[in-house]
Parts: C-alpha cells; structure tokens; sequence
C-alpha cells in the first residue's frame, strides 16, 4: 500500500517577477507547473508568486536607457516578492538581467540568472559558437556575452545592425501583444539562416517571447536553446530540492 503525502506538501516557493511581458510570465506560469506536475504527479503543481509589473514602464525605461529609474522601480518588487516568501527568485525577461542580477547580488534570497541554464544546455550539447537573438540592449551586452564565454566557453554570435533592428522592433511591436505574422516568422526564420552561414552552430532564442513565434521544429537540425523553457526547468529543479 502506497504511503500517504503529508499534507500540505512541503516545498520551496518560486518568486516570479514579472509582466516583461505579461505573455512571457503567463508561459513561465504554465510551464512551471507543468514541469513540477509532471515530477510530482497527481494534482501537484507549484507554489508561486507573482509580481507582475507594468510593461509601459519597462518599455519605456528599455527605450530610454533609464537603468537607474529600472533598477529603483524593479528593487521594490523584489522586496515584494521575498515579503511574500519566495525562496527563489526568477526574472522572466533577459533583457532586465542587467537590472535585476545586481539588485539580488545584495540579498540572500537565491536567483537563478535565465543565461546560466541555457549556458549550461549549449555546453553539455558540445556547442561553442551559437548565435544570440533578443531586444536590442540583450544582444548589445558585453556582460552577457562575457557570462556566456567565461562560464560556458560559448563565443556569442549576434545578427547585423539591420538584422538586430528588426529582431528588436518584432518583439516590441508585436510579440509582446502575442501578435504572431507569418512574415515576421520568416524574416526571424532568414536572420537565423544568415547567422548559421556565419558559422553560428545553434542560437539563442534570448528573448523570453521569442519561441512563440519560431521553435525547433522550423529548423530541426539547427540547434535553439529556449530561454523561457530553460530557465522555467531550473526553477522546477530548484524546486524540488535538486
């Protein structure tokens, strides 16, 4: 006879900061419980919180380059998400790593950064070299490109000015609204290919809304490294305990 779960379940409360976009942190909702019910069965799924944060403010400190006014705006929901009891916290855009990373860097409460699970699937898949796609400050980043090259030896690639100008304005204009062109999916589809006659050997789709347009199936011997997924799975790991 199968031994009964204490209840309530004991486990580990998963802090999202949200709302870049409202359609990432709707898919990291999804995808977390998924994952934790798919590891605890049943009708288990996950303990989460969720801030969620005005995007017309994130565009406009993103287009403004107003880090300070980002970083005084998102340390506020990061206190409101360890006031409500998180034990780990996730950020659901990669763009806002570049506020949020040094905002946790002086808590306690851990934060798995969205580059390290997906520097770690480039490494163990035997990848150097793969491209980067994203908002226009992501593909810019020096500090990402040395977090990916120092931790996980992966060389980032990134698509010409023209290139990054339209992968920026589809993500802005449209994924963020979940207004998903077929147009837009070719032309994603073309900067990849272009990317990979560059010698990328995979690419980063590092936009936490980019794999609801483009995914693996499109090009299936192309390596694509879904940040969203990702980060969601080292959350459910977290978790768990592992």
């Amino acid at each position: 006879m199968t031994k009964p779960i204490a209840r309530p379940l004991p486990q580990k409360t998963i802090g999202v900061l949200g709302g870049m976009s409202n359609q990432a942190t709707a898919e990291y909702y999804r995808l977390l419980n998924d994952g934790l019910n798919a590891r605890l069965g049943g009708w288990d799924n996950g303990e989460i919180v969720i801030v969620s944060v005005n995007f017309g403010n994130i565009e406009h400190f993103v287009r403004q380059n107003a880090w300070d006014a980002a970083h005084h705006y998102l340390s506020g929901k990061v206190d409101a998400l360890e006031r409500a009891g998180s034990d780990v916290i996730l950020c659901v855009s990669n763009t806002l790593h570049r506020v949020v990373e040094p905002i946790m860097a002086g808590r306690t409460t851990p934060f798995i950064h969205i580059a390290d699970p997906t520097g770690a699937a480039i490494r163990a898949a035997g990848l150097s070299r793969v491209a980067l796609l994203g908002t226009m400050p992501t593909m810019l980043s020096d500090d990402l490109r040395r977090r990916y090259e120092e931790r996980f030896g992966v060389e980032i690639l990134v698509p010409s000015d023209p290139d990054k100008a339209i992968v920026d304005r589809i993500i802005f204009d449209e994924l963020v609204r979940r207004d998903l062109r077929p147009e837009s999916k070719a032309r994603y589809l073309e900067i990849i290919d272009r990317l990979t006659a560059d010698g990328a050997q995979g690419v980063i789709l590092g936009c936490t809304e980019i794999f609801l347009l483009v995914d693996q199936a499109d090009r299936p011997d192309f390596p694509m490294f879904n940040t969203t997924a990702l980060h969601a799975a080292a959350a459910v790991a977290f978790a768990l305990g592992e």
